[in-house]
């Protein structure tokens, strides 16, 4: 239990900063220019998501038992759930609306998706090291 709870805080610590630098400060005009914000947004909520996705893929990866292990298992696991979140999240809202410059987007959110499941890859590999 310890390492789930471990493994979602680690979640929660890397993605809700980024999540804020990246969208809010970095690239704050070019997420305004796809038509990514209506009005303000409604961080509290961002927050909740944010440690409700932590707590799933937490409790989810101790299944998660492929045929690796380590770091390789930590990245294949972060790569499927990453793949997963991409495909709703940044296909899904390009298919919902009209995106100016869908394609400029999709990039950006790819970008932004690898840095977050990459961090947490590494995350879970540290945590889920096998200690000799």
């Amino acid at each position: 239990m310890t390492k789930i709870l471990l493994s979602a805080a680690g979640y929660v610590g890397i993605v809700f900063p980024l999540a804020v630098a990246w969208h809010l400060a970095l690239f704050k005009d070019q997420y305004q220019s796809f038509g990514y914000f209506e009005g303000e947004p409604n961080v509290p909520i961002g927050f909740a998501s944010v440690i409700i996705q932590g707590l799933v893929l937490a409790a989810i990866y101790p299944l998660f038992q492929p045929n690796s292990t380590g770091f390789a298992r930590a990245f294949l696991f972060a790569g499927l759930a990453g793949l997963f979140l991409w495909t709703s999240h940044v296909l899904g809202f390009v298919a919902k609306q009209q995106v100016p410059n869908a394609v400029g987007f999709v990039l950006m959110e790819t970008g932004y998706l690898m840095v977050q499941f990459g961090l947490f890859a590494l995350v879970l590999g540290l945590i889920y090291r096998a200690v000799k």
